[in-house]
């Protein structure tokens, strides 16, 4: 057998049993995680010096209800519009009361805030992770120059092999987008200079609920 024939031969043995979640469960047993630092017990309050050290905003709040207060008060201190489209779970809250104009559909390139929520956020990286889905249009996150996230302080995990754990615990196969968000989008292509907004939004709030 040549080469080129076991190479593929051992193709189609990993595709015969790609379909089934126990060959990914089993293949993370016979292949145990690697060293991880040590957080310690507050990782909320880690995943808010992370963030903020990739450019993000956090502001915390004690329930979800308060979200609305919190993110009018940072749309005003930043003169930005008190329009947003956001994901169906949250339109619901008491966006009116405080003057916002709040709609739970899909973004275009004309939307300039969009607010989600998040399935966790990261307290090695301050990353949050967004699954894709009808109830959770990625485009919401992507479009607007503006991303608020709110995230329960219940889904801050510690590392990256965490919350691809509590992903495969919750939702067994992977959906059909997975987004990582680690602060504004920025690139630095041009000249080595760094510039905000250039494949994304250009500015990141995340309200943190929960104590």
């Amino acid at each position: 057998m040549s080469a080129r024939e076991r190479i593929l031969e051992r193709v189609v043995a990993a595709r015969a049993g790609a379909g089934d979640p126990s060959t990914v469960e089993k293949y993370l047993q016979q292949h145990p995680r690697g060293p991880a630092p040590s957080l310690g017990p507050d990782l909320a309050q880690q995943f808010c010096e992370r963030a903020t050290q990739l450019a993000s905003e956090v502001v915390r709040v004690v329930a979800i209800s308060d979200v609305p207060i919190a993110v009018a008060r940072y749309l005003e201190s930043n003169k930005l519009s008190r329009r947003a489209v956001c994901w169906p779970e949250l339109v619901a809250l008491p966006w009116h009361a405080q003057h916002l104009e709040v709609e739970a559909c899909i973004a275009t390139g004309n939307d300039l805030v969009g607010i989600t929520g998040a399935f966790a956020g990261i307290a090695e990286t301050g990353t949050l992770m967004l699954l894709s889905g009808a109830n959770t249009p990625a485009t919401v996150s992507l479009l607007p120059e503006t991303h608020i996230a709110v995230v329960q302080v219940g889904c801050i995990v510690a590392t990256m092999e965490d919350v691809w754990a509590r992903m495969r615990a919750q939702w067994g196969a992977i959906p059909r987008a997975v987004n990582f968000v680690s602060g504004p989008s920025r690139t630095a292509d041009v000249e080595q200079t760094v510039t905000l907004g250039a494949h994304g939004p250009r500015r990141a709030l995340i309200v943190l609920v929960g104590d």
